[in-house]
């Protein structure tokens, strides 16, 4: 017979369990809730979202942002992947969190063609990475730097108005990216390596085109094996292949150069290029944290030569077929230029802060035609929340920033190119060194692209040069530019534009 006393125990303990039960429950709960993943769109088994980003994955993920939100996640084979696709987001990650996201993720692109994540571009946030990035600021990047190369840039660009002048006396049409490649290449090679890369436009320079090109396009790929590691030996796409038979004609390319350079040491006595500095740090075998090894050399000469050249020619190149399909901005622009620079001579880097119009143009096509549409990926250390949502360690990170350059919420009338929109108050003071996170072709961050100072010279000037010196026009028999994208580490026109050009000032200014 049970006792009152051993009922109400039994009573007690059931309670208390029911409450611990309870407790448990609710806190499992709060704790899922607090672990909410962002929303994204179902994926396959195994595959995940990966055959849902087609051919145009920026074009998508841009769609996919309208109904899911500008934070969006997605399963990626085994890996978790997040993308950010409005300036707010961005700004979250890549400025509160930015020291959380600062290394990339391990990919075949790293690994094949950058000498396995040896270079700046994919190298792990440490002190490798500072050293290359500082001596690249330093003595090639940085303000004071290339200051220093203006005379160079001005050169170089003088054999590339020589060349266009030639193909419009003999009545051809410029391949604009062929000629922006053997301008943009030389002037690096001077700065580099003390020399002209190619002596002449030819079949040399439009090679080494093809092959940036095809490196920024592989390397731009979604490949399965980064994303299913397990069964990256089958390399099912084939892009892993196409990046080793690539690696190798760079590779041998850099050497060749590299010991050329060598050869010649003695005429540069006192007088160091950026080949010389690196080659000063690079001690083969040293084990300290502040030296360099010729395989960095080479895969930091990979970056600048590649980047170097592409970036900015593929915006140069949208920039003039926007304006070819809008004269007015033609019209608009050589209306500035003949009223602060004339028609007697070239125009000058020290012109550039007196053409605002100029300036709105270069602006606007990193908008609309941003170098890179989705930056370089990321990949975070620790577990973090955005907007109340939970991203995971080890998660990758991608800003489309082709989707922010045509967010309407930011910019009217996005799809249209209209530089004047630089010109109000409201744009006026955006920039597209990293600080403004509406207009960041380069990224922003610790991880902004080493470069973007460079970048956005060189658009200005060999842009503004280009338009000031020639008057454009259409090929005879084509009465339409084909403006259709091909997507890539850098987003290429995937027709290259061919256009007539005629003298507009004196044959002087040409000479």
């Amino acid at each position: 017979m049970v006792t009152i006393d051993e009922f109400l125990v039994g009573e007690i303990v059931s309670a208390t369990l029911v409450c611990i039960v309870a407790c448990l429950f609710i806190r499992s709960f709060l704790r899922n809730l607090s672990r909410k993943l962002p929303p994204g769109p179902r994926g396959w088994p195994i595959i995940g979202a990966l055959p849902l980003l087609g051919t145009m994955p920026h074009v998508t993920l841009a769609k996919m942002a309208k109904r899911y939100g500008p934070v969006m996640y997605l399963k990626m084979g085994t890996c978790d992947m997040v993308v950010a696709s409005t300036p707010d987001a961005a700004r979250a990650f890549l400025k509160t969190l930015d020291m959380n996201f600062s290394n990339r993720p391990p990919n075949a692109g790293a690994t094949h063609m950058a000498y396995n994540a040896q270079d700046m571009v994919f190298a792990d946030y440490g002190p490798r990475w500072k050293l290359l990035r500082k001596l690249s600021s330093l003595h090639m990047l940085g303000r004071k730097a290339l200051d220093e190369w203006t005379d160079v840039r001005a050169a170089e660009l003088g054999h590339m108005l020589r060349a266009m002048h030639e193909s419009s006396r003999q009545g051809q049409p410029v391949v604009v990216p062929e000629m922006l490649t053997y301008a943009m290449a030389n002037m690096i090679g001077q700065v580099i390596l003390s020399r002209r890369v190619f002596v002449t436009k030819g079949s040399e320079s439009n090679e080494f085109k093809d092959m940036v090109v095809e490196l920024m396009t592989s390397g731009g790929y979604f490949n399965i094996g980064d994303f299913v590691p397990s069964i990256a030996w089958m390399d099912l796409q084939g892009i892993e292949g196409g990046m080793k038979r690539l690696h190798k004609k760079f590779d041998a390319l850099l050497t060749r150069m590299i010991e050329e350079h060598m050869a010649t040491a003695h005429e540069r006595e006192g007088k160091p290029d950026f080949l010389d500095i690196l080659m000063t740090n690079c001690q083969e075998n040293n084990t300290g944290s502040e030296t360099l090894n010729s395989t960095n050399v080479k895969a930091l000469l990979l970056n600048l030569f590649t980047a170097g050249t592409d970036t900015s020619s593929s915006v140069i190149e949208w920039a003039l077929a926007e304006m070819l399909k809008n004269p007015s901005i033609f019209r608009r622009a050589h209306e500035e230029m003949d009223r602060v620079i004339g028609r007697q001579r070239r125009l000058r880097e020290s012109d550039l802060p007196r053409l605002p119009y100029l300036r709105a143009i270069c602006k606007e096509s990193f908008r609309k035609h941003p170098s890179t549409p989705l930056n370089l990926p990321r990949v975070s250390a620790e577990p973090c929340l955005v907007n109340g949502y939970y991203i995971p360690g080890n998660t990758r990170l991608s800003v489309n920033i082709w989707a922010i350059g045509r967010d309407p919420d930011v910019w009217e009338d996005p799809l249209e190119f209209v530089p004047e929109r630089f010109l109000l108050e409201k744009h006026a003071k955006v920039d597209a060194h990293g600080g403004s996170f509406e207009l960041m072709p380069f990224g922003a961050g610790r991880r902004v692209c080493a470069g973007a100072r460079m970048g956005v010279v060189m658009v200005e000037y060999i842009l503004g040069t280009l338009v000031h010196s020639f008057e454009w026009g259409l090929p005879n028999g084509v009465d339409e530019l084909n403006m259709d994208e091909t997507f890539g580490l850098a987003l290429q026109k995937s027709v290259p534009l061919s256009a007539l050009v005629s003298p507009r000032l004196l044959p002087s200014a040409y000479a």
